[in-house]
């Protein structure tokens, strides 16, 4: 099954590792990284990840762009993403309001920890440090493996 993920990680790397450990484990997977590429041809894939670290609580907006601007109608989707905050279905809202414009169908999300230096954090030296551990990127690997 022919599978991108098309991806926003910036400050740590945080869901890059995710996607990284995802594709050693199945090597098909094309990583599209959207702050090297604006524009991508995603009609000939058969299901579609979008991963982004949380941004002021949802997934990075240039994430969402390049959704609402590359993302073919009637598409299989799923979404990634890592937060010092913590994990909430909340922080799909957004990019799930913009799949759903494209008549996506949503197989699942996956979320987890990830170490924080945004803002005031950075002066405590940030939060979640050491995320995503071995059991959180473990998890995104069985996630994405059990998407069918």
């Amino acid at each position: 099954m022919a599978t991108a993920i098309c991806f926003y990680s910036k400050h740590h790397g945080n869901t890059k590792k995710l996607l990284d450990a995802i594709r050693e484990a199945e090597g098909s997977v094309e990583l599209i990284d959207i702050t090297e590429q604006k524009k991508a041809d995603l009609s000939g894939y058969d299901r579609i990840g979008f991963a982004s670290g949380i941004y002021y609580g949802g997934f990075a907006k240039q994430l969402i762009s390049f959704l609402r601007e590359n993302l073919p109608e009637n598409k299989p989707v799923f979404f990634l993403y890592s937060a010092g905050r913590g994990v909430s279905d909340g922080f799909c809202r957004g990019i799930g309001a913009a799949a759903k414009e494209r008549n996506a169908k949503l197989l699942g999300s996956y979320g987890c920890m990830g170490f924080d230096t945004f803002g005031p954090l950075k002066l405590i030296g940030g939060v979640r440090k050491g995320h995503p551990d071995a059991k959180e990127i473990r998890g995104a690997v069985e996630f994405y493996k059990n998407l069918g």
